[in-house]
């Protein structure tokens, strides 16, 4: 049936409105920096220079700026979750899926040559700086380990991975591999997010330090009463929740403090580089002056600068830590190449060690840490989650 002019009129007068208010939502809305379901900084206004508009990413930017802060942005995203969940009737929305309230996201397939990679990199930085310690290895499943294939998802062969990666570093160094697999379920981790939760990791915490030869140093236990005073942060919601764009009961964090964690103090390269005259410098953690915060830095939940309620456990992402313990039972070392989840793990482990150093390979490169650590003497643990492994490009 053809619309008369009159109705025609109608929709376009109504399509003209819908536009007008959008630009004045837009215009008088305050900008947002980020966005706290989606965990991301958002795109920041772009300045109009002759250059940019020569080289055409002026409208390049402005067209991100407007997609990170269109009216009603979450509500839209949700609404688009929600007709591909149930409309479309598809199994994950931006490769996150939902089975027994847990949200995971899609590892898939197992990438051989990022493992052996994987193996390459921990050899080189066996050869370079500890050729004469022990050494040991340990891997975090992802929560698809515990959910992809029994709920019909593809997932990769875990066990052919573990399988993988050791030949490839039997065959270069020997590396003692600890099983803490079988130590996990999916109630381990929170639903929202990917990390573990540190209360119910006591287990791994020990099953490592037995494994290595500290466990005995550990002034915890694993039975209903571990020694530890916990504390809740409530309303975590997980870097899955936003991509998920679905609506999902909030996680509530739980931290463990003692007598170790309440004396220990945490030193973060970035924290003590200096500036000015001294640019390129670094005030180490024995140097008067240097910047060292408590092991929960719980002010990263009002600093407006953390996305991540996660970062409370020792201070989240960073190149190069050195964790001191004075209260340890003894004046070993432990260094570690870690990923995020070793955050949560550490704080367990500082009765067995005086210090700990925190190496993550996203974000310093192997040939620079040689500059800070001292490994000499130190226990030596590689510990990295599922996702890193089969990602090895990552690594620097």
């Amino acid at each position: 049936m053809r619309r008369s002019k009159w109705e025609w009129g109608i929709v376009i007068c109504s399509f003209m409105v819908f536009l007008a208010g959008m630009i004045v939502i837009l215009a008088v809305d305050p900008d947002q920096t980020v966005s706290r379901s989606e965990r991301r900084r958002l795109a920041e206004k772009p300045e109009l220079t002759r250059e940019n508009v020569a080289d055409k990413s002026f409208m390049d930017d402005t067209e991100k700026y407007l997609l990170d802060h269109f009216p009603f942005r979450d509500g839209l995203r949700r609404i688009k979750a929600y007709f591909a969940y149930d409309v479309l009737q598809q199994k994950e929305n931006n490769d996150i899926y939902v089975v027994l309230d847990h949200a995971a996201k899609l590892e898939y397939p197992l990438n051989e040559s990022s493992v052996k990679r994987f193996a390459v990199k921990m050899t080189g930085l066996w050869q370079q700086y500890f050729p004469e310690q022990d050494v040991w290895y340990a891997i975090v499943p992802d929560k698809n380990y515990f959910l992809a294939k029994q709920s019909g998802y593809p997932s990769i062969d875990y066990e052919h991975m573990i399988k993988l990666l050791s030949q490839e570093l039997a065959a270069n160094a020997d590396f003692a591999y600890i099983d803490i697999i079988s130590d996990l379920d999916i109630d381990d981790y929170y639903h929202t997010d990917t990390h573990w939760r540190q209360e119910r990791i006591l287990d791994v915490a020990h099953h490592l330090a037995d494994a290595i030869g500290v466990g005995g140093s550990l002034n915890f236990s694993k039975g209903e009463d571990t020694g530890f005073t916990e504390h809740e942060i409530p309303d975590f919601y997980g870097v899955y929740y936003g991509q998920a764009a679905l609506p999902m009961e909030p996680d509530t964090i739980m931290y463990l403090t003692d007598e170790m964690t309440e004396t220990a103090v945490v030193w973060s390269l970035e924290e003590n580089m200096l500036g000015g005259e001294d640019a390129g410098k670094v005030r180490l953690p024995d140097e008067a002056g240097a910047v060292l915060k408590p092991v929960y830095q719980l002010d990263k939940l009002d600093d407006g600068k953390s996305l991540d309620k996660y970062d409370v456990f020792v201070g989240g992402a960073s190149s190069l830590q050195v964790i001191k313990s004075p209260d340890a039972v003894t004046d070993k070392r432990l260094v570690i190449f870690r990923d995020s989840y070793t955050s949560s793990l550490v704080p367990l482990l500082l009765g067995a060690y005086s210090e700990i150093t925190l190496i993550d390979l996203r974000y310093i490169d192997s040939a620079r840490i040689g500059e800070y650590v001292d490994f000499d003497g130190a226990d030596i643990l590689f510990l990295y989650n599922t996702a890193i492994v089969n990602h090895a490009e990552m690594l620097k």
